[in-house]
């Protein structure tokens, strides 16, 4: 898959919230200005993970962003020679004259009605491992907080900057998976536009529901790429043994999906 394809399917991607009212988190002010050409020059390795290569992709938007400039990015600190925490990125917003601390999230979350009472603790990982509302509360108790610590002002100091006249901001992208069976109703409190597919269980995957499809699985890094720019596609049957394999190491996968030469979307087969 091409740099330029996931470097697109980046830009593409929503804010999982727009107002600051939900979470009490502000926003940074993500804006789809950059323009995309062929020569995107980006030095990474082939085996770079999913991570670090949004937090590469946010680097290029900000470093090719007129009203920004980047200060310092994945500022590590350090008590006592151990690692305490990281500041994601440190920008100057050159309109306001405002120095910025924004961390980056870049997530998938599937909704699983069955999972509470309460909506917004419905969405968790493909795999169950991490939620929505534990990630809010990791950013609000633990990696904010950090800007204030007094190893973290001291490392600040040495940059000739001062925590007090930081202001904090996330970027929070999301993708949203949703219940097949309730693909067309809305979702509450979220950005609807972050919902990029659905989801279904393993024994849902049937020849007789899928097997005229064609489909691909795509690498972790890969994700965020729209399936219409992939090129190779796959029969029913292989692909079905290849998720056997997959489900198995209890390890849910995403699928992309070609119903026709015009119609394509993502689905998480999940073992749960």
């Amino acid at each position: 898959m091409s740099l330029k394809n996931q470097y697109a399917g980046f830009l593409d991607t929503e804010l999982l919230w727009k107002h600051t009212s939900l979470f009490e988190l502000s926003q940074f002010d993500f804006k789809k200005t950059n323009k995309l050409n062929d020569n995107i020059f980006i030095n990474l390795p082939d085996n770079e993970v999913l991570g670090k290569l949004i937090e590469r992709f946010f680097e290029y938007y900000i470093d090719r962003h007129k009203n920004y400039k980047l200060i310092q990015k994945n500022i590590q600190i350090f008590k006592d020679k151990t690692t305490i925490g990281e500041l994601d990125f440190l920008i100057e917003d050159l309109r306001q004259k405002q120095i910025v601390h924004i961390e980056l999230i870049y997530k998938f979350y599937l909704y699983d009605p069955k999972r509470s009472g309460i909506i917004l603790e419905r969405w968790i990982g493909p795999n169950r491992k991490d939620s929505l509302l534990e990630k809010i509360t990791k950013l609000k108790e633990k990696q904010l907080p950090l800007l204030h610590h007094p190893e973290t002002i001291a490392r600040l100091q040495a940059l000739n900057i001062s925590a007090k006249n930081i202001i904090q901001e996330v970027c929070f992208f999301g993708n949203l998976f949703i219940p097949l069976s309730i693909q067309n109703k809305k979702i509450s409190h979220l950005n609807s536009k972050c919902i990029v597919g659905f989801w279904i269980h393993a024994d849902e995957f049937t020849s007789e529901e899928y097997g005229s499809y064609h489909f691909y699985i795509p690498k972790k890094k890969e994700w965020m790429v729209n399936p219409k720019q992939n090129k190779t596609w796959h029969p029913f049957k292989s692909t079905s043994e290849k998720l056997v394999k997959e489900l198995s190491s209890k390890k849910s996968s995403l699928l992309w999906i070609k119903s026709n030469e015009d119609s394509y979307s993502k689905c998480f087969v999940v073992w749960w």
